[in-house]
């Protein structure tokens, strides 16, 4: 006991940081005018009530699998890392229609980081939140040096199409970010919590095994009461992303960037407003353009924002991934 206490008091404090992120978005964008020619709603009916202009759907070789590769060798590039260098790949998805092997795997063979080890994370839209607060964890406790975190959604393959009540919001496309190493704290500890007993307002309608036994019933489509998912996000994620920033030390004026996951434009910007948040501060609204993407829909809106110029390196940005669980995840960090 004494010899494992002195080696861990003779280890530095390490902490994480974001070191690089990336996105992919599919070829084809589907805009409400398009999506209405097959769909019962109007183009004006859609941005009223969502903020959404158009969404990405990805094509047949556009899968999971392709779209995080192409996500993760940008957030690579822009770190600075290489394949080899990543101990530990964390995938975060809820559209995976294969349950083995692990996603993660398959990603890092595809990669080149063919030692790391990976694990897979079903958090639904506050996933990519969840894996970067793992991540974190891992690089702190030195289990990791080099982390890779993706969010990767086919959305498309959840919706039934005639379901306006979701078709016309979810969308598909990859995200993904490298935590690494810092002299300094870059990712706070998470806010993060869950609230089970309103599981039924964002749900499958059906298990596959149901669909197996009874084909007639038709597969299983994804269902939401978007009111109750609404009232969730206002009354019980905000006011902890707003105590999350008290614990972080940081009042709404100084915070540089708002990053919530992009459910609904109207929902971003009352968020924005009850934490209070400045003209200074840049708000994403990526939906406007990407849709709902579920899991990928926080590290694409970053992306968006660092690539605009609107945000710069070290600025620091509140994160806020919230969904199905309904559960949430929440971290400030400092931008690469």
């Amino acid at each position: 006991m004494t010899g494992e206490a002195e080696m861990l008091g003779t280890r530095p404090v390490v902490h994480s940081r974001l070191l690089g992120v990336g996105g992919y978005r599919p070829r084809r964008s589907v805009d409400n005018a398009e999506l209405c020619a097959t769909v019962a709603s109007t183009p004006e009916w859609i941005e009223t009530r969502s903020g959404i202009r158009a969404r990405g759907f990805a094509a047949p070789d556009e899968t999971l699998r392709f779209m995080g590769r192409a996500a993760a060798e940008k957030a690579l590039a822009r770190a600075g890392v290489l394949p080899d260098g990543i101990d530990l790949v964390l995938v975060a998805s809820m559209s995976r229609l294969e349950q083995t092997p692990p996603l993660a795997v398959l990603l890092a063979e595809d990669l080149g980081a063919r030692a790391a080890a990976g694990l897979d994370v079903s958090g639904a839209c506050a996933g990519f939140c969840h894996a970067l607060a793992l991540a974190s964890d891992a690089v702190r406790a030195g289990s990791a040096r080099h982390v890779l975190v993706v969010g990767t959604e086919r959305m498309t393959d959840l919706v039934e199409h005639a379901d306006r009540t979701v078709s016309v919001l979810f969308a598909d496309g990859a995200g993904a970010a490298v935590v690494g190493p810092s002299a300094r704290p870059g990712i706070s500890p998470p806010a993060r919590g869950a609230a089970g007993r309103y599981a039924g307002a964002l749900r499958m309608d059906r298990g596959w095994d149901a669909f197996a036994a009874d084909p007639s019933l038709g597969r299983p489509w994804m269902r939401m009461d978007g009111r109750r998912v609404f009232r969730w996000a206002m009354d019980e994620v905000t006011p902890r992303a707003a105590e999350l920033l008290r614990e972080s030390g940081i009042e709404p004026e100084a915070l540089d960037a708002f990053v919530p996951h992009q459910a609904n434009l109207r929902m971003i910007e009352l968020m924005a407003e009850r934490l209070g948040l400045p003209e200074r501060t840049a708000v994403a609204r990526d939906v406007v353009r990407a849709g709902n993407t579920s899991a990928a829909s926080v590290p694409l809106a970053l992306e968006a924002l660092l690539d605009s110029g609107e945000v710069g390196s070290g600025d620091r940005a509140l994160l806020v991934g919230f969904g199905a669980g309904l559960n949430y995840a929440a971290q400030v960090v400092e931008l690469p």
